[in-house]
């Protein structure tokens, strides 16, 4: 990975975070890009903000080269200067992270339009406009890869997930397409399908907690969930680090859908 350019979008906390720090500790120029302002809309849980990517960036500094920028996804042209900005840092691009993703769920007779749009908006169309806002720069690389973070919620359906799970199985579906399409250009194409992990999507909205703190929220949710995994523990964002530093090196390795879900969900 070394001196080698990735954008990762939602890159201030989570699992873009986590990927952020596993691409910079292996020697990548990172840029992280998110929301810069709180995101509009009917949201069960807060998205970053400016402070989050001030953060991220002050504090993995000390691994090696980052910096961030501020995108939305569903806007064309906020994802074009993402693009440039990275560029303009670092002077190309080699690697895509197409993780920014929200959740909203509830039975389908009670879900609302905007809030199916607003996911879909993020979860899929994000992924399509990034990647061509991207494809310019990552032609000119010798070693391109775009990496779709979906879930294993995009492997099969749960009650009340249908506008997520619907946006997470178009994920997969859009990776293999695009493996196939841009192959011929060395770009490989891959997702990775995390399993539960202890993230503001869980934490605040699938699996709420009464706790305040953030140890206990952790504690509780950990507690909750490795009753059900395999391997007895929920998922890290290092997991996910882990596994997309993987998926950027393999040089053989395209159109896959990894899971990174301690047994829980197996095919």
């Amino acid at each position: 990975m070394r001196n080698r350019v990735a954008l990762i979008t939602g890159g201030a906390r989570g699992i873009g975070r986590g990927i952020a720090e596993a691409f910079v500790k292996a020697g990548a120029r990172v840029v992280v890009a998110d929301l810069a302002t709180r995101a509009d809309g009917d949201w069960s849980y807060d998205l970053s903000d400016a402070s989050d990517l001030d953060q991220t960036v002050r504090e993995q500094s000390a691994f090696g080269e980052i910096s961030a920028t501020a995108v939305d996804v569903t806007d064309a042209a906020s994802c074009a200067a993402a693009v440039a900005a990275t560029v303009s840092a670092y002077g190309g691009l080699d690697i895509l992270v197409n993780n920014a993703g929200v959740v909203q769920s509830g039975p389908i007779d009670d879900f609302s339009e905007s809030a199916w749009d607003n996911v879909f908006a993020v979860n899929t169309k994000g992924i399509f406009l990034m990647t061509k806002a991207a494809l310019p720069e990552l032609r000119k690389s010798t070693s391109a890869a775009i990496i779709n973070i979906a879930s294993i919620a995009g492997k099969k359906g749960h009650r009340n997930m249908a506008a997520y799970c619907g946006s997470k199985f178009a994920a997969i579906g859009i990776t293999q397409s695009l493996a196939a399409e841009l192959a011929g250009s060395g770009i490989r194409v891959n997702a990775l399908c995390p399993g539960i992990v202890g993230t503001a999507m869980w934490l605040e909205h699938l699996l709420p907690t009464n706790a305040l703190e953030p140890a206990q929220q952790a504690a509780e949710f950990e507690a909750a969930i490795s009753q059900t995994i395999p391997l007895g523990r929920p998922q890290t964002a290092a997991d996910m680090g882990a596994a997309a530093l993987y998926l950027a090196t393999a040089p053989n390795v395209t159109g896959v859908s990894l899971n990174v879900a301690g047994g829980i969900e197996m095919n």
